[in-house]
């Protein structure tokens, strides 16, 4: 992995919250996430993680839970600075390991680079597989009618 050595992944931390805000108002007003406002962002902190670099916040994620056998990678993104160097997959093992530790038997998420998902053995499926999403948080999205994001699916 190309993650530089100085990259430290860690669990998310008050201070953390407006540099996370920041990176998801960046990514959703390009539309390649869903918007997630610092309220939110506050009463999910705990679910987050972020990657730093010289104490600069230059990625984050989430990790879900909708059942206790099914959790979702919210929120995965890198600053544009800092893509292709394998920080988004030091994210997404940092949450599949924890996935694991909590015995989760699913993880999925809804994304716009499959490529990246694939690459850690997810697999594409249709959303329907996921009523416990679709139903309970997608049907309150604006793009509920004409959602464009992929489903992907790890089994653990």
């Amino acid at each position: 992995m190309l993650t530089p050595r100085n990259t430290t992944v860690r669990p998310a931390e008050p201070d953390d919250i407006a540099a996370i805000s920041a990176l998801i108002s960046y990514y959703a007003e390009l539309g390649n996430l869903l918007p997630r406002s610092k309220s939110q962002i506050t009463q999910n902190l705990e679910y987050f993680i972020v990657a730093e670099i010289d104490r600069n916040i230059v990625g984050c994620a989430s990790f879900e839970l909708f059942t206790p056998d099914l959790g979702e990678i919210r929120s995965l993104m890198v600053s544009a600075d800092y893509q292709r160097l394998g920080i988004a997959s030091n994210l997404l093992n940092t949450l599949i390991d924890r996935a694991r530790s909590m015995s989760v038997k699913r993880v999925m998420a809804l994304t716009y680079v499959p490529e990246l998902f694939h690459k850690h053995t997810f697999h594409t499926v249709d959303k329907s597989v996921f009523p416990e999403k679709v139903w309970g948080i997608c049907v309150n999205c604006y793009k509920f009618h004409n959602c464009d994001e992929i489903a992907v699916l790890l089994e653990l």
